[in-house]
């Protein structure tokens, strides 16, 4: 059986991290649509050219075929899109990080359930070479009782210039959530949680530095 499915954005999320892996399971996959606001060249690339590309986004949410929609824009807009889809009857899958806030992402899984669909965030560094090998070595229990996991993401690039955002552009929201995600899908949601997020090389800017610390009661 097919899946039906169509992408909301056009930028390296969608042609690096998704499109790759969905067009290598033409048996399983079929990219009906990609929406974009506005044309661009990489449309032109030969392995693209059974998908329709549209600025219309009724063009998705109005395709009776499509039955996942996944949405690779920026934090700002994942969840007046995902939202869109959802009331259309579509299954979501929506790039990291799902929403800038928590009652944002309670609202999506509410109306989700509501409507019998599914939606979910794309945590897909839990596919990654290492982090498999680790969650084996932990699962094999040859390690014995796991008492403390460290996982970092470290870059030494002083110069940073000027360049203001939000809270959802900085590194914890960038990085950090596949961090936090991974040590959650291994020994489940922690009992307590505290955190150290700022920026140190230009305050100007979002955050550039995280750490964050998840425990669980013995």
């Amino acid at each position: 059986m097919t899946l039906h499915c169509a992408f909301i954005g056009f930028g390296k999320s969608t042609t690096r991290y998704h499109l790759p892996y969905v067009l290598h399971r033409k048996a399983d996959w079929h990219v009906a649509h990609i929406f974009r606001r506005s044309p661009k060249p990489d449309e032109q690339q030969p392995q693209y050219a059974h998908i329709h590309f549209t600025s219309e986004l009724n063009d998705i949410l109005h395709d009776p075929q499509v039955k996942l929609v996944v949405v690779c824009t920026h934090a700002d807009s994942h969840f007046e899109y995902a939202k869109k889809a959802l009331e259309a009857g579509k299954n979501v899958l929506v790039e990291k990080p799902f929403t800038p806030t928590v009652a944002e992402a309670k609202e999506l899984f509410a109306l989700a359930k509501s409507k019998g669909l599914t939606v979910s965030p794309y945590q897909n560094r839990r596919f990654d070479a290492c982090f498999l090998t680790a969650k084996k070595a932990i699962e094999s229990g040859k390690l014995g009782d796991i008492v403390e996991v460290e996982s970092h993401f470290d870059y030494f690039r002083p110069d940073a210039p000027t360049q203001p955002g939000r809270p959802q552009d900085g590194a914890f929201y960038g990085l950090g959530v596949h961090t936090m995600d991974q040590i959650i899908s291994l020994f489940g949601r922690p009992d307590h949680a505290a955190y150290d997020i700022r920026s140190l090389r230009n305050q100007a800017n979002p955050d550039d530095t995280f750490e964050a610390s998840c425990s669980t009661a013995t």
